[in-house]
């Protein structure tokens, strides 16, 4: 497949990581429709170049190239199947689906998709708000190697790409990293508060350790919320909660006992009961700050 002829795609779900990835598509100079569930969202790309779209299948008519950022699986099915996106696309387009769901249900969406002559990659991303703004994203793709090293140029635009596997490999590669990361949040969480309760600086204590065997993107970015207190959300708590529920039923289905993965899973279970849900998952400092009566 030459993409250097795939001009038209087709962007749905343009909200904090799907407008930014969008907007660098522009930049890429690829024709770009949108399309969001709040208008708004998408309409503001329209500055860019971007077509904005009244429909789901308004926006994939003609595109050759469909791509879905968007909460769940349930929402990429209704947008897919019921709101008659994959019924509007031609055979041989290509659903790139860079949401984070369940490899079963990536499986299932390709198989689907498939019986309709019509490509799907599981394509999840990580790096937040800031890599797609920047264009850094990791990108782990699961699907046919072949079609996928066709889109090079497109995921250029956008971040690294990792062919990582068959379909569903990709968000597979996704649960394994939200993993990584929630328990890591919660490692630098703890400890600021040893730190504090101890009478260190956070901030001293951040800094002294930059460098050392516990630097990572973590200890940089959340590291730094933490210590700044601003958790306006990059990655809500509910989706870190969604993703690490989601670990844990690949866990059970492959027969694997994850003890870290589950105490971190019920620390942000209690965290969105509690109200933080829509808080940055670096918030988990807060109910952790809540569980030693050590508020401020």
């Amino acid at each position: 497949m030459d993409t250097s002829k795939r001009s038209v795609i087709a962007f749905i779900g343009t909200g904090l990581m799907g407008g930014p990835m969008a907007r660098n598509l522009l930049k890429a100079g690829f024709s770009v429709r949108v399309w969001n569930r709040s208008a708004e969202k998408a309409q503001a790309l329209v500055a860019d170049g971007a077509v904005l779209a009244a429909s789901p299948p308004e926006a994939a008519k003609g595109a050759d190239i469909v791509i879905t950022m968007l909460s769940d699986g349930k929402a990429v099915h209704d947008v897919l199947f019921d709101a008659g996106v994959a019924q509007t696309l031609d055979k041989d387009a290509i659903v790139i689906d860079s949401s984070s769901i369940a490899p079963p249900i990536a499986r299932e969406h390709a198989e689907k998709l498939k019986a309709l002559g019509i490509h799907h990659i599981d394509a999840p991303v990580s790096g937040g708000v800031v890599g797609a703004a920047a264009g850094t994203l990791a990108i782990m793709a699961g699907g046919d190697e072949a079609v996928i090293s066709s889109l090079s140029d497109v995921f250029a635009a956008m971040g690294r790409l990792t062919y990582v596997g068959p379909s569903g490999a990709g968000q597979l590669c996704k649960l394994a990293n939200q993993q990584i990361v929630a328990i890591t949040i919660g490692a630098v969480a703890e400890a600021m508060m040893l730190v504090e309760a101890g009478g260190a600086s956070r901030e001293g204590f951040r800094n002294a350790i930059r460098g050392g065997f516990a630097e990572s993107r973590i200890l940089e970015l959340h590291g730094e919320r933490m210590v700044k207190r601003d958790f306006t959300p990059g990655g809500p708590s509910k989706f870190q909660l969604k993703d690490l529920n989601g670990v844990l039923a690949t866990a059970k289905d492959l027969s694997l006992d994850l003890p870290l993965t589950q105490k971190i899973t019920q620390a942000f279970d209690d965290f969105v009961n509690d109200g933080g849900a829509d808080i940055d998952h670096s918030g988990i400092l807060l109910y952790l700050e809540k569980l030693n009566s050590r508020e401020r």
